[in-house]
């Protein structure tokens, strides 16, 4: 616009001011304002309130392009020994002697020593990153990890002293070595995968090269190569906070859970009768210590008189259990029935969500196979793996819920395909295969070269085998529980739990007592039963093994949730008992560890 235009413009703008002016004054008090008409009110479309029940779970997918976790960190730890009252007076050697059952035997708390961690790459610690030009010790030092404790190469959990800083926003690191797992990149890749599927919420993880220096029995010590680590983000306090969730809410890891009411362990800390360790043994508390809302939620899930289409609404969210559900049974991860996950649930909220949690199992068939073992024709494959699960078998029993988890099976089988994987699987190899060709994880390499390259480009197609089982799965009945046999009215009753058909076609039973696991020298047999019972003669004093199947109309037959396990295995569908010198009959308990 010209100068001259703009003075006129404004010249104009102050002559309108002016006879708005003049306008007004002519107003007597008395007047009234003119009002606005009704037309000329403006309205904005608002979202509905939302209600914080059964509200989507979502986490900001952006947090995961702060740092570049593609390739491999290297880190340098120093240890040594500390002081009695922070109970970091150990040795290196100590730490990595004991297992998490040795504790429990000895009544102790995990060791630790003091540790220094430096952050850097394979030249040393670089500037700008935890640790550097630090000379004392920034950390405690102790083994993780349950069942994995008892492995030849440890698993670690670094926590950063408060005041010496954060690696990648956190102050516990963890390593974990994975040792069975003959790729050592399966729990890296499945949060790689969770990280691009919207409902679902991941952790975040880093490929480490650690180095370890020992100056618990002395000084002048080299760093020695302790070769491939995956680092898992602690799901803690900050990880939900991290990752847009309620830091405060309720969070539990989930260690031996079917979502019954287990009601002599479960209880509120208020409880005289309150057990920790008994507590812990199914949920272990890591966020609030308010148990009140969860055992709310067990007392109504519990209740089979409640529709579950309403405790979906309120206590769970749909769509966050098929997400999770559908996950875990297209990449198999089996192992998921009753615990490797968390329960979260926000403060103000009654909803508790499924957080995925520890994926090494995943895609395993291959591998397994090698070692003549395999579920595939077991319950433990497809959705019969968490029928045995109150809150997942209640969710399967529902229609909406089924038609639900279909979704999702599509959606994400359509996601992992087969170019996805095979893509992931050769970038993951060009890190891991740097690590497990020399020392020192070659020694402990369960795969051999060749057989590392077949189950690496098997993983595709397990999902692809996982995908169609899922379906099939359905035409099968449920699998169920075996009880104990008890002796009544001199005759030795055997019982079992009704199985259950989708299809809701007639169950016809078979069951057998063998002296042997392999049923070679069968005692007793009864077909074509239609009530869960029958009856034996006694038996003497001795070993003894009971199977109980089920077939439906279809010719589809199932066995019982018991297994027995023996070195080469799980015996699926056996359960063992003792008869006793005195009559009495005592049940075979195996106990994991």
């Amino acid at each position: 616009m010209q100068r001259s235009n703009l003075l006129g413009l404004l010249a104009g703008t102050a002559l309108v001011v002016l006879l708005a002016g003049c306008g007004a004054a002519e107003h007597t008090a008395a007047e009234p304002e003119p009002s606005t008409p009704e037309s000329a009110v403006q309205t904005v479309e608002k979202e509905p309130v939302q209600e914080i029940n059964g509200i989507p779970l979502r986490e900001n997918k952006d947090l995961y392009s702060v740092y570049d976790d593609s390739g491999i960190v290297t880190m340098y730890l120093t240890v040594s020994s500390g002081n009695e009252a922070e109970g970091t007076n150990h040795t290196w050697a100590e730490i990595n002697h004991y297992s998490v059952y040795d504790y429990e035997k000895m009544g102790v708390e995990r060791y630790q020593v003091n540790g220094l961690l430096q952050v850097g790459d394979e030249n040393g610690p670089v500037v700008g990153e935890v640790g550097y030009n630090e000379i004392v010790p920034n950390a405690t030092v102790q083994i993780r990890g349950q069942t994995s404790s008892t492995n030849d190469q440890k698993n670690y959990k670094i926590e950063l002293k408060k005041g010496k800083g954060t690696w990648r926003g956190q102050r516990t690191i963890a390593l974990n070595k994975h040792m069975g797992e003959g790729l050592r990149f399966r729990n890296k890749m499945a949060y790689d995968l969770i990280e691009g599927i919207p409902q679902m919420t991941g952790l975040r993880t880093q490929f480490v090269h650690l180095y370890v220096r020992d100056l618990t029995t002395g000084s002048g010590a080299a760093f020695e190569d302790y070769g491939l680590y995956t680092q898992v983000e602690q799901l803690n306090k900050t990880a939900l906070k991290t990752h847009g969730l309620d830091r405060n809410g309720q969070l539990y890891k989930v260690n031996s859970f079917e979502f019954q009411r287990y009601e002599d362990d479960l209880k509120l800390t208020t409880d005289p009768d309150y057990d920790e360790k008994k507590f812990e043994q199914h949920l272990e508390t890591k966020g609030s210590s308010d148990h009140t809302k969860l055992l709310e939620m067990l007392q109504v899930l519990n209740d089979d008189s409640i529709p579950m289409e309403e405790i979906l609404g309120r206590y769970f969210n749909a769509e966050n259990i098929a997400y999770w559900m559908a996950f875990q049974l297209l990449t198999g991860n089996v192992d998921t029935q009753n615990r490797n996950c968390y329960l979260y649930s926000p403060l103000n909220s009654e909803t508790w969500y499924i957080l995925d949690w520890d994926n090494d199992g995943m895609l395993r068939h291959t591998e397994d196979s090698l070692y003549n073992y395999s579920e595939a024709d077991s319950w433990e494959w497809g959705v019969s793996n968490y029928w045995g699960n109150t809150l997942f078998r209640r969710c399967l029993q529902t229609e909406s819920f089924r038609a639900r988890l279909d979704a999702a099976i599509e959606e994400l089988h359509s996601y992992m395909n087969a170019e996805r994987i095979d893509s992931m699987v050769t970038h993951y190899r060009t890190i891991t295969e740097q690590f497990v060709w020399q020392m020192p994880d070659i020694a402990n390499e369960r795969l051999t070269p060749a057989q590392y390259d077949t189950v690496a480009n098997s993983l595709s197609t397990e999902i692809e085998e996982n995908y169609r089982h899922y379906y099939d799965s359905y035409y099968y009945p449920m699998p169920f529980y075996i009880g104990v046999p008890a002796v009544q009215d001199n005759k030795l009753h055997l019982v079992w739990d009704a199985a259950y058909d989708f299809d809701a076609e007639s169950l016809v039973y078979t069951v057998e007592v063998a002296a042997d696991y392999t049923f070679q020298n069968v005692l007793f047999r009864q077909e074509n039963l239609m009530l869960p019972e029958a009856e034996m003669d006694l038996l003497p004093a001795g070993q003894y093994f009971m199977r109980v199947r089920v077939t439906n109309e279809s010719g589809y037959t199932q066995d019982a949730f018991d297994y027995y396990v023996t070195d080469a295995g799980k015996i699926y569908g056996v359960k063992c008992f003792y008869v006793m010198a005195d009559g009495s009959i005592a049940e075979d308990i195996y106990v994991e560890g």
